[in-house]
């Protein structure tokens, strides 16, 4: 049996809390004589030194607009967030009372019972501005478990001036991206290519771009293992064996971004998360040095994943009614404009588009349309179990100790174990 808080449990939690605030209870938080107070903890996931100054800021907006609340901030390290708020909601201790929660977290959490549903509270003002497909994560068994914050996709970024002195264009297709990295180690002695070989969620957009997916939820049927799969595999392995993109096995994310910023590399794979943090290189000093392109296509097709990020609420919190609060400043068309004009971050709110700091924004503009044609990923429980096997078979194939008709079945096989009565 499950230690700690189980579902059953929360929900008397929930009654609870529900009556405390009715009867104006200010032992910790709630509303009293309608104004709101008590704490409020926040586990923020963004990135640190560019990405949580800015939140941190709105947060502090929060405490100004409601004196009584204090919002504790707390930034966790994203990789380390998931089990760490499982293991405390499940523990029914230190867990937070707000959760910067990645897409496939928030149906993970709400199967498990941590997460309190928002349906009808403050949390979800205006709902129906938020764009369909950044709603799509936050559902679950019918019920809405939390508010998108942010949603994005991938693209290849590029540094403009070594794409020049090289004299290439940005790739349209794997193709053109080996062709051009030759150019590029012929004209400049630098690597076409960083490709993170320590996270498979950088494999996304090259096997849906040969027409693959991870899973089927609609017919639970795993795909991984499936031709498309395989040619993905074959197709990530080529570009380092030919020299196209250089890897690694280990702190890809740091290496790459290095690599990105002293100009080692012409080009990487990411998110508008990366922005900020790429203009604080010296490549970039001049930031209008930094390109984006639609990442390369593969055999069948341009295939980017649809990423971002929600905030959820514990079903545990003994400050709901300041949480909900929280969670609805800090997705409203106000907050989701300025971290649109200082962090480039995409709005999940329809409105948020129309405000100047979105107009204005180069990088929001570029990948509204790449969000809007993004590939969904499966919003099941175990979305975010996927990777696991994934990551383990991807690094493997970029290294060269397993092959790629190898690593396709091996992470077919641990899909079908992990996702029962699945074909």
């Amino acid at each position: 049996m499950r230690r700690g808080i189980t579902a059953t449990a929360l929900v008397a939690a929930l009654a609870l809390a529900a009556t405390a605030c009715g009867s104006g209870d200010k032992s910790d938080g709630g509303k009293s004589s309608g104004e709101l107070s008590g704490t409020v903890t926040w586990w923020d996931t963004s990135s640190v030194g560019s990405e949580d100054k800015v939140f941190k800021k709105l947060a502090e907006g929060f405490e100004k607009k409601h004196p009584k609340v204090d919002v504790k901030y707390v930034s966790v390290p994203f990789g380390d967030a998931q089990n760490k708020f499982k293991n405390a909601a499940q523990a029914g201790s230190s867990a937070p009372d707000v959760i910067r929660s990645e897409v496939a977290w928030t149906p993970d959490f709400a199967s498990l019972g941590y997460l309190a549903p928002l349906d009808g509270t403050p949390a979800l003002k205006n709902q129906d501005d938020f764009l369909p497909q950044a709603v799509a994560s936050t559902r679950f068994e019918d019920k809405t478990f939390a508010v998108p914050q942010v949603i994005d996709s991938m693209g290849i970024f590029y540094n403009k001036k070594l794409m020049e002195k090289a004299g290439v264009e940005p790739p349209a297709n794997l193709e053109e991206l080996k062709a051009s990295a030759k150019k590029i180690k012929d004209k400049t002695g630098k690597t076409g290519l960083y490709l993170r070989g320590d996270d498979p969620y950088f494999f996304l957009s090259f096997l849906y771009g040969e027409g693959g997916d991870l899973v089927d939820a609609e017919t639970k049927t795993v795909t991984v293992d499936k031709p498309e799969g395989v040619k993905a595999f074959k197709a990530v392995k080529a570009l380092v064996d030919d020299g196209t993109a250089k890897t690694d096995a280990s702190d890809g994310w740091e290496n790459m971004m290095q690599a990105f910023k002293n100009g080692d590399v012409a080009m990487m794979i990411n998110g508008p998360w990366a922005v900020a943090d790429t203009l604080t290189g010296k490549e970039f000093t001049d930031k209008d040095n930094l390109g984006i392109a639609t990442v390369p296509a593969g055999s069948a097709a341009h295939g980017a994943p649809q990423g971002g990020h929600n905030l959820a609420v514990y079903a545990g919190s003994k400050n709901l009614e300041a949480s909900y609060a929280f969670v609805e400043y800090m997705t409203s068309v106000e907050s989701q404009a300025t971290t649109a004009g200082e962090l480039n971050l995409l709005p999940t709110r329809t409105s948020a588009y129309a405000k100047k700091e979105a107009v204005n924004s180069e990088i929001v503009g570029f990948f509204k349309p790449v969000v809007e044609t993004a590939v969904e990923r499966p919003w099941i429980p175990e979305g975010g179990s996927l990777f696991a096997p994934l990551g383990i078979e991807y690094t493997k194939v970029l290294t060269g100790q397993t092959t790629p008709e190898k690593a396709a079945k091996t992470t077919g096989d641990a899909y079908r174990k992990l996702l029962k009565d699945w074909k």
